[in-house]
């Protein structure tokens, strides 16, 4: 079986590194918040091209505390309203959400996955405040359409950066491009840990500041808390982990970068629609999703040819049972894209033989009609 992705293989690459680190942060005696996690912070800061990284305890924490610490300056306001595509991973909606603030779905463009510039401004109204825009599978969203959209209309910026570290758009880093970024390292994420980890870009020193208030207790001195916070913090074990794969991160997308094209290049059957890239943006394959019509029996037919590939996502968030007030809403391209897309194998340590079996084997694929 050709597996959708082996982190023990992935992780192996850098082992000794891993143990090294772990036995530091272990030797120290400081376990939270302490060196690891400040060097972190700043490494991944320069890595993004930001003067401020906060780390956090996941991915959905981060986009949370974003939201979280606006609300605590006064930037946002109970029932406001951000826009957020509706073929998300349902964690965007959540944040929103979980501030009691009103996500207001709009259509993705059908090609890149991502927020189509003209929904957007169609859905704009008083009430709406930010726009959360969503990097998905790897790719940056056309920031430059929704930077505009958002300075005409004075809205924040957000990124869910939290599948595309290093992805770059226009010169510029994933994090960097909005008012505020958040990202996940979620173990099968680009940069990932060995355990749930997250963190905050951004250049607004103010909300910096609030938001490491918020993920300590609302407290950035001992016992004094101006907030009524969480207890959000990335640990200096998971910090020592990340600090050594950031170190290899741009060698790891030039893999996928390697294993993307061969895709692009070999794949060639009618029943099955290639991915799109864009000449303002560098894709960092955080997954290889391809759309068809007969989505259900490609997955069983490569599932029968020892490949493994895995649905991202099969129902998207209007559906799900957690927002019954949104059941009754239509998405028609978005519910396309839940219903055909499917993701191939994809690693940095997937090698061409593999990749071009998959190759062949897909395009043998023929769907009973």
């Amino acid at each position: 079986m050709i597996p959708f992705l082996d982190l023990k293989e992935v992780n192996s690459q850098y082992s000794d590194e891993l143990k090294e680190a772990c036995s530091r942060v272990i030797d120290s005696g400081w376990y939270i918040l302490g060196d690891e996690l400040s060097a972190f912070e700043q490494e991944f800061a320069d890595y993004c091209g930001v003067n401020s990284c906060i780390g956090v305890a996941n991915g959905l924490d981060a986009l949370t505390l974003i939201l979280r610490a606006y609300k605590e300056l006064g930037v946002l306001d109970d029932g406001d309203e951000i826009i957020v595509p509706a073929n998300t991973y349902i964690a965007s909606i959540l944040a929103i959400s979980e501030n009691n603030l009103k996500p207001v779905l709009v259509e993705p463009n059908i090609d890149s996955f991502n927020l189509d510039a003209f929904n957007i401004s169609n859905a704009i109204t008083e009430r709406t405040k930010a726009i959360l825009a969503v990097h998905l599978y790897g790719q940056i969203t056309h920031m430059d359409e929704i930077c505009t959209l958002a300075r005409k209309h004075n809205l924040k910026v957000i990124e869910d950066a939290a599948q595309a570290h290093g992805a770059m758009y226009n010169g510029q880093k994933s994090g960097s491009l909005g008012d505020a970024a958040g990202f996940s390292f979620y173990p099968g994420k680009n940069l990932g840990a060995l355990g749930d980890g997250g963190a905050i870009t951004t250049n607004d020193l103010e909300l910096a500041k609030v938001v490491r208030a918020i993920r300590n207790y609302g407290s950035l001195e001992r016992y004094q808390h101006d907030y009524k916070g969480v207890n959000s913090r990335l640990d200096e074990i998971q910090a020592a982990m990340l600090r050594v794969k950031l170190k290899f991160l741009d060698r790891e997308l030039h893999a996928r970068k390697e294993v993307a094209k061969l895709y692009l290049e070999g794949i060639n059957n009618e029943n099955v629609v290639l991915p799109k890239t864009f000449a303002d943006s560098e894709h960092v394959w955080h997954l290889f999703v391809v759309r068809s019509k007969y989505r259900d029996q490609l997955r069983d037919y490569l599932n029968e040819n020892g490949i493994q590939s895995l649905i991202h996502y099969p129902i998207p968030p209007h559906k799900q049972s957690a927002y019954m007030e949104l059941n009754v809403k239509s998405f028609v391209i978005s519910e396309s894209i839940h219903s055909e897309v499917l993701s191939l194998p994809m690693s940095s340590t997937l090698s061409k033989s593999n990749v071009e079996n998959v190759i062949d084997i897909l395009n043998e694929f023929k769907p009973l009609l």
